[in-house]
């Protein structure tokens, strides 16, 4: 089976030239030049960018998904490569109703008929790994009722195991394979796969992002139903909206798409810098909007985190390139280190500023600020700047948000929306906001030192005095006991000598 999927795989890259881009890497053309020879009847028209994506569309939803997250590493691919990649839908038939009842029927060891009170055959929605059929509790609510996709684990084993051999084989025989290092992207594909077999796992994701947008008038998130929820099925609120992507049905709806828009910048930047907990597979087949215009979020298998570390990195970041401070922003990568710390801030602030500086002489609605982001990360990738995954999905996600705000409104002008919440935060982080914030953070550990407090300073302060005399003391225990040995030893000393001139008496005497 391995032997005949790998067959498949080498055809289908023969049929794109997928090996013809792996030799145009070869600085020397030899290797090119002798391919050529043996392969002269062959002849591509298409870019090598669209021949990437149909070889990957032929081979199935699991390198569709691989495509899809190549496509966010722009860190590593070339610009060509990548946005073709981002065009890439995950698009799967539906498998069979018989095989969705019994998924369904092997969880709850009952009858479908008998865990809802109605149950629809047809699903609503398919991709690779599960898909979604509506239903209704016994009560009657109505719920969406994801089932994961029959065997797919050993699909996507299988595959993984191709894709990590290919890998090393792309690591060993291409030089530049080494440099966009295949095995940790691979290894990094495997993770976001087996974080989505786990639908307890993805009802977690969506139950937390639920909990943060408690009542917000921006964004309305599914609730969990946890009593029907397992590894292999996730049971949530049926939710009612128009895709984001059709603009003509959202008009007629008489939503506002330029408020729209600006709601989607809010939402972003609240996920990631209140909450440190972001959507990161925020594309238009994913993303709803209700009657009531506010955005409504689906599929919660990918979620990006921030830590304090990675915020306070990014608050610096941006305040210094708001006042266009390039030093600060290079100090701020050698500090946190992702740059190595031998590096020249002089050479790699000259560099930020070739990436930013010409932005500001442009109108800020022409300015993409998720480009901007994607060329700082270009450009500290030439001063050794190591890959921050968490990073990667941010920046991916900015990405989504811009486009699907501009679509929405051509007229968007990201900075200007973002820039009010962005120095809030940044005040909130560094200023005197920050110090307060903390004050009343600290509060309640305070309320319980403070009564210890000057049983606290005396131990402090009679700690080094004890530990002296405990110290003292020992001193002199031990001397006062080598003293003793030593007399217990000049005793046994003269014992031995006396009894050894009264044996000499006796023998000689």
């Amino acid at each position: 089976m391995r032997l005949f999927r790998l067959a498949k795989i080498l055809t289908v890259g023969l049929r794109f030239g997928l090996d013809q881009m792996v030799l145009d890497a070869d600085s020397s053309g030899r290797l090119l030049r002798l391919w050529h020879f043996f392969f002269f009847w062959r002849r591509f028209r298409e870019p090598r960018a669209v021949r990437l994506r149909r070889a990957l569309e032929s081979l199935g939803p699991i390198f569709v998904k691989f495509g899809q997250m190549l496509s966010t590493r722009r860190d590593l691919l070339p610009t060509d490569l990548a946005d073709e990649l981002a065009l890439l839908q995950d698009q799967v038939p539906p498998f069979p109703e018989a095989q969705a009842l019994k998924v369904i029927e092997g969880f709850y060891h009952r009858p479908v008929d008998e865990v809802f009170h109605k149950f629809e055959r047809t699903p609503v929605a398919s991709a690779s790994v599960a898909q979604v059929h509506f239903a209704e509790l016994p009560d009657g609510t109505e719920v969406a009722v994801k089932i994961l996709r029959p065997g797919i684990e050993r699909v996507i084993a299988h595959d993984i195991a191709l894709l990590e051999t290919a890998a090393i084989l792309l690591d060993k025989l291409w030089v530049e394979g080494r440099r966009l290092k295949p095995r940790e992207v691979v290894a990094e594909f495997s993770k976001y796969l087996n974080d989505e077999l786990d639908l307890m796992r993805e009802a977690a994701n969506c139950s937390q992002l639920r909990r943060n947008f408690t009542d917000s008038p921006l964004l309305v998130v599914p609730e969990v139903y946890w009593d029907w929820c397992g590894r292999s099925v996730m049971v949530m609120e049926r939710m009612r909206g128009i895709p984001i992507s059709r603009i003509e049905a959202l008009k007629a709806q008489g939503t506002d798409l330029s408020a729209l828009s600006r709601a989607g910048v809010e939402i972003f930047f609240t996920q990631v810098f209140r909450d440190g907990f972001f959507h990161a597979d925020m594309h238009p087949g994913n993303i709803f909007v209700h009657a009531d215009g506010r955005y409504i979020a689906l599929d919660f298998g990918i979620m990006g985190t921030l830590n304090e570390e990675d915020k306070n990195y990014l608050a610096q970041n941006f305040l210094a390139f708001f006042k266009r401070d390039y030093r600060r922003v290079a100090l701020a990568h050698i500090e946190a280190g992702w740059v190595p710390a031998h590096t020249r801030v002089d050479e790699f602030e000259a560099a930020i500023r070739t990436v930013c500086e010409p932005i500001f002489d442009k109108p800020l609605k022409d300015i993409s600020f998720g480009k901007t982001l994607l060329r700082l990360f270009q450009t500290a990738r030439r001063f050794e700047m190591e890959v921050q995954p968490q990073l990667v999905l941010l920046q991916k996600t900015l990405l989504n948000i811009e486009g699907l705000g501009r679509q929405l409104d051509p007229e968007l002008d990201l900075w200007k929306t973002a820039k009010p919440f962005l120095e809030r935060w940044m005040d909130e982080q560094v200023g005197w906001r920050a110090l307060v914030a903390g004050i009343r953070s600290e509060a309640p550990n305070w309320a319980a030192t403070l009564p210890q407090l000057p049983r606290l300073v005396h131990q402090a302060l009679t700690e080094p005095a004890r530990r002296q005399r405990e110290q003292q003391d020992e001193l002199a225990r031990l001397s006062a006991g080598q003293r003793r040995n030593n007399r217990l030893l000049g005793f046994a000393g003269a014992l031995l000598v006396a009894l050894l001139a009264i044996e000499v008496y006796r023998m000689f005497g």
